[in-house]
């Protein structure tokens, strides 16, 4: 577990530290990386944490409302963040949807954002260790090293940081932006470490572990279907970003494979 909290930890405050070094960084570059993380947690949202949720929950219709609830879930956290979640850079202090959004609205939305995202993992860096504890259904365990999930949040948290710097920079003094992005840091490490703790402790069940799981699953499609749209808003065709999501829907399939 300290592996997977030294690296979380540590990719978030790297790629929040590019945004001091470049600032003036090319959007279009910008957006194809988030184009190729938004692809790749698709994936692995499809591959791996959806098929592991429905084959391990005794009532699917359940977990699908649990997976529409965090969808929906999602939908307001990007409310309070700006969408800085999934690449949008705004400045603090402006109307968004109708709501008076500042640096604190932001950083309540991203650091819950990210705090969930980090309970879906368990000490070996996967999904399936707490499922498969109690049950283990043969062809199906994913009860493996797999670090496919882990890749898919680094790969997600990297420009969610660099985005986060980005906009507080525009209002902040340098220690400031640095001292909240140790905060924002920390979020989905404490996720990950607390929800091994409450299950380890027996203080989360079963059942509890599911909603936490579907939840997460449901922001990661919110996330990722947005990132996915939203990369051509003119509804053209771009051909180096169908080539770049290729690519990543490609990785995933050959990890998800390779293990």
């Amino acid at each position: 577990m300290t592996f997977n909290f030294l690296v979380l930890f540590f990719t978030a405050l790297f790629a929040g530290g590019l945004a001091y070094l470049i600032p003036s960084w090319e959007e279009r570059y910008f957006k194809l990386v988030l184009v190729f993380a938004g692809s790749y947690l698709f994936a692995i949202t499809v591959l791996h944490i959806l098929p592991e949720l429905f084959v391990e929950s005794s009532d699917p219709t359940k977990m699908g409302f649990y997976i529409l609830l965090g969808f929906l879930l999602q939908q307001i956290l990007a409310l309070l963040s700006t969408g800085v979640e999934h690449g949008h850079i705004h400045h603090p202090d402006h109307q968004h949807h109708g709501m008076q959004v500042g640096i604190w609205t932001i950083m309540i939305g991203l650091f819950l954002h990210a705090f969930l995202e980090g309970t879906l993992l368990t000490e070996d860096g996967t999904l399936a260790g707490h499922l498969h504890d109690h049950d283990d259904h043969a062809g199906h365990s994913h009860h493996h090293g797999s670090n496919n999930l882990l890749l898919g949040i680094l790969l997600h948290k990297g420009p969610e940081a660099f985005a986060l710097v980005a906009v507080l920079m525009a209002s902040l003094k340098k220690r400031w932006v640095f001292a909240l992005l140790v905060v924002f840091a920390f979020a989905s490490p404490l996720g990950m470490v607390l929800s091994n703790y409450m299950y380890e402790s027996n203080i989360l069940g079963r059942e509890g572990l599911n909603v936490f799981y579907g939840m997460v699953a449901g922001g990661f499609l919110h996330i990722s279907t947005t990132i996915f749209f939203e990369s051509s808003p003119d509804h053209r065709f771009y051909l180096n970003k169908v080539l770049i999501s290729i690519l990543a829907f490609g990785l995933a399939v050959l990890l998800e494979m390779m293990v």
